[in-house]
C-alpha cells in the first residue's frame, strides 16, 4: 500500500464576487443622480411659478460670476517676473485702456445697485408687491431703464391719458429717491399703446409728450435736481413693449438713468 502521507491535499477557494456581478452598485449612484435631477426640476418649476420678474431677475443676478479682471501682465517666468515685490518694474501698471474701462465697471456697479435698492434685490424692498409688480428694470449701453406700465386691471394714467394715478406718482417718487445714490444724468420718455382708428384724432403723440412731461414734473416734485433732466421724450405709439399694438402693456413710462462712461465692448 502507498504511503497516504504523499497524497498531495488540493484546496479549491471559490471567488465570491459581491453587489450582483461585475455592475456591482453603480446602479444606485445613476438612480441618486437622477432623483436629485428631479428634484433640482421640480424646483426649478416651483420657483418660476412662484416667484415675480423682477424675484427672477435678482436671483440670476445673485449667481452671476462678478469676477473683476485688469488687463495686466507681470511679463516674467516667475512670480513678479523673478524681481522683489517692492521692485518699481515688479509692480503691474495698467494700460491706457484699463483706467477708463475701470470707470464705467465702478458706474455699472453704482447704477445696479441702484436698481437693486428699487426692488428690493440687495434687501427690503422700498415698494410694496402691489406697486413692484408695474416695475420693470434692465441695464443697457444707454444707461439703467426703469418702465411704469399699465396692467389689465391696473391702469397708471387717469382716462385722460395724462395725468398720473396715485400708485404712479408712489413709484416715481421711490426712483428720485433711489437715484440719489448717483448722480448720472436722467431721460424721462412716455408711451401709449395704439388706440383704435375710429377714435377722433387718435392723439398719441399729444399723450405720449404729456406722460413724459408728468414724469418729469413728478421726479422734481419728489426731490430730483431739474438739471439732471437731460432729454424729455414722447414716443407715441412707435416703440410698442408688447407685439400687440393695441396692449396696455404699451402705456407706460420710462425714467433711464443715463451712463456717463460708454460699456467696455459696447457700441
Amino acid at each position: 500500500m502507498a504511503d497516504e502521507r504523499n497524497v498531495p491535499i488540493i484546496i479549491k477557494r471559490k471567488k465570491v464576487v459581491a453587489g450582483g456581478g461585475h455592475h456591482g452598485g453603480a446602479w444606485k449612484v445613476a438612480y441618486a443622480d437622477f432623483v436629485t435631477a428631479m428634484m433640482a426640476f421640480f424646483m426649478l418649476m416651483w420657483l418660476l411659478n412662484a416667484t415675480t420678474e423682477q424675484q427672477r431677475r435678482g436671483l440670476a443676478d445673485y449667481f452671476a460670476p462678478t469676477i473683476p479682471i485688469a488687463r495686466v501682465s507681470g511679463g516674467g517666468a516667475d512670480i513678479f517676473g523673478g524681481d522683489d515685490i517692492m521692485s518699481i518694474g515688479a509692480m503691474p501698471r495698467l494700460d491706457r485702456d484699463t483706467a477708463p474701462d475701470a470707470d464705467a465697471a465702478a458706474e455699472q456697479a453704482a447704477l445696479r445697485e441702484v436698481e437693486q435698492d428699487l426692488l428690493g434685490t440687495g434687501g427690503e424692498a422700498v415698494l410694496a408687491d402691489d406697486a413692484l409688480r408695474h416695475v420693470v428694470t434692465r441695464l443697457t449701453d444707454e444707461g439703467l431703464v426703469i418702465e411704469i406700465f399699465a396692467l389689465p386691471d391696473a391702469p397708471i394714467f387717469a382716462p385722460d391719458g395724462v395725468t398720473p394715478l396715485p400708485v404712479t406718482r408712489d413709484l416715481v417718487a421711490a426712483i428720485a429717491r433711489v437715484s440719489r445714490m448717483v448722480t448720472n444724468p436722467v431721460a424721462v420718455a412716455g408711451h401709449v399703446a395704439t388706440r383704435p382708428v375710429v377714435e377722433a384724432g387718435a392723439p398719441v403723440w399729444r399723450i405720449s409728450a404729456g406722460r413724459a412731461d408728468a414724469a418729469r414734473t413728478m421726479l422734481e416734485e419728489a426731490g430730483m435736481d431739474a438739471a439732471r433732466i437731460h432729454r424729455m421724450t414722447g414716443h407715441g405709439d412707435r416703440r410698442p413693449a408688447a407685439a400687440a399694438p393695441l396692449s396696455v402693456r404699451n402705456d407706460r413710462i420710462e425714467v433711464t438713468l443715463l451712463r456717463r462712461l460708454p460699456v467696455a465692448g459696447g457700441g
